[in-house]
């Protein structure tokens, strides 16, 4: 009998849990893991030796290897650019093979839904932490109250990667990279859409770090919260049609969103142009290009001119901090705006040896019961082991590799393109992720 084998495409930073926990799981059940990166010395850092994985070099655009390597697996998990998903995706409905990603369902993936189910495949998408812990995490709860005869009104959730509280204490954004450094950049871009009290909303991104939401989690303090771009999307996937409220969003520390909507307000985080003159400039220089005056002496009271704020106030401090208004050159020879900030930010926001991430999430649900209104608040904090071990890590594959183990083991029948708001899936993922440490705390507040 042949034996199962699961296929990792990609070996970033956010694959080390994952890898780890199918490992183990191989070791088990006498399974094949392959790491597959298109970079072969980034595969084989994210293994040990072991007669159940082994590493690959691994490129999408190469149509022949590509193609061999995912016909020899059963299972697929893309940790690849979102955008690269579809490619894998349509190698996986040629050979039928499943597919697991954290990413966004994309329109082109759900353009896959009928051939894969004709196929008798799962593409399982948005099952790693936002999206995907906050999906399964939140529909258990949904189900619970429906079934408890309630009905929902109100429906808000929000998650953050951070940074633990002993982690650069003087750190004054309280937050570095844990993710993909140019989607924290690109962050909000377009109009955020939710429903409040019954109406539509729309957030354009020029408003969108103004318009925050404050969030308090019990024993860890007060956050702020911007809306993510889409919450609309989710009304018919979790089943609330008749709901006041529905808002979903990113989480981050107090005075993160102020600073940073200065940055946005600039025009630091476009991406649509590049910059002339980028090889002699200094990250003064840069944040200076974009305001009236040519003199970078100036360049901090023409920001605080611009947007009425006090020079010692917690914006400049944030902005200063990350060296912003330093005379060191920026280090490219060419990039957007966009492109610039993010690689001046992380000289100081990438996580340095020893460095702790935090995840946190918080879901608040307000009901109706037997005549009484009432209101559940749950919420998750996880903390990485180290710059390596991430929180982020853990979170975003462990719910992942759940699923590999369970498809592998046929205890997840449903098919097509799917998110795990059924309680096939977010049931046992849930369930193991309690017994590794990832659990969610949930009171009824009086």
């Amino acid at each position: 009998m042949k034996q199962k084998s699961i296929l990792v495409l990609g070996a970033g930073r956010s694959s080390t849990s994952l890898i780890h926990y199918l490992v183990a799981q191989a070791s088990i059940h006498s399974w094949i893991v392959t790491v597959g990166d298109i970079s072969l010395a980034a595969a084989q850092a994210r293994i040990e030796p072991s007669p159940h994985v082994k590493a690959i070099e691994f490129n999408i655009l190469n149509e022949q290897a590509s193609h061999q390597a995912i016909a020899q697996n059963d299972v697929v998990i893309s940790l690849m650019p979102a955008n690269l998903h579809p490619l894998v995706a349509k190698i996986c409905l040629l050979y039928r093979k499943h597919l697991l990603t954290a990413s966004y369902v994309s329109d082109e993936m759900k353009s896959f839904n009928e051939e894969a189910k004709s196929q008798n495949l799962l593409f399982l998408n948005e099952c790693g932490l936002d999206p995907g812990i906050d999906h399964m995490s939140a529909m258990q709860i949904i189900d619970k109250i429906k079934s408890d005869g309630g009905e929902l009104n109100s429906f808000e959730s929000f998650t953050g990667g951070l940074i633990a509280p002993e982690t650069d204490p003087l750190n004054p954004w309280r937050y570095k990279f844990t993710w993909n450094p140019r989607n924290v950049v690109m962050a909000g871009q377009g109009t955020a859409r939710f429903l409040q009290d019954g109406h539509y909303k729309f957030i354009p991104y020029q408003q969108l770090f103004n318009r925050i939401t404050p969030v308090v989690v019990p024993g860890f303090g007060e956050y702020e919260g911007y809306a993510n771009r889409d919450s609309l999307k989710y009304l018919e996937t979790y089943g609330l049609h008749n709901i006041k409220t529905m808002l979903r969003g990113t989480l981050r520390n107090k005075g993160y969103c102020s600073a940073w909507n200065v940055l946005v307000q600039l025009g630091c985080c476009d991406d649509s142009y590049a910059m002339e003159g980028v090889e002699q400039m200094t990250h003064i220089e840069f944040i200076n290009s974009f305001l009236v005056s040519s003199n970078t002496q100036h360049t901090v009271d023409a920001i605080c001119k611009l947007f009425s704020l006090a020079k010692d106030g917690q914006e400049i401090t944030r902005l200063k901090w990350s060296g912003l208004f330093s005379d060191e050159r920026v280090g490219l020879t060419s990039g957007t705006p966009a492109q610039i900030l993010e690689h001046i930010l992380n000289k100081k926001w990438k996580l340095a040896p020893g460095d702790k991430d935090f995840i946190v999430m918080w879901h608040r649900f307000l009901f109706s019961h037997r005549g009484q209104q009432k209101e559940i608040q749950s919420y998750l904090t996880v903390t990485g082991d180290n710059e390596i071990q991430t929180a982020m890590a853990k979170t975003v594959g462990l719910p992942l590799g759940i699923a590999a183990r369970l498809l592998l083991q046929n205890k997840i029948t449903s098919r097509g393109v799917v998110i795990p708001v059924m309680k096939e899936i977010y049931e046992p993922v849930l369930h193991e992720l309690s017994t590794l440490g990832i659990t969610m705390t949930e009171r009824e507040i009086h």
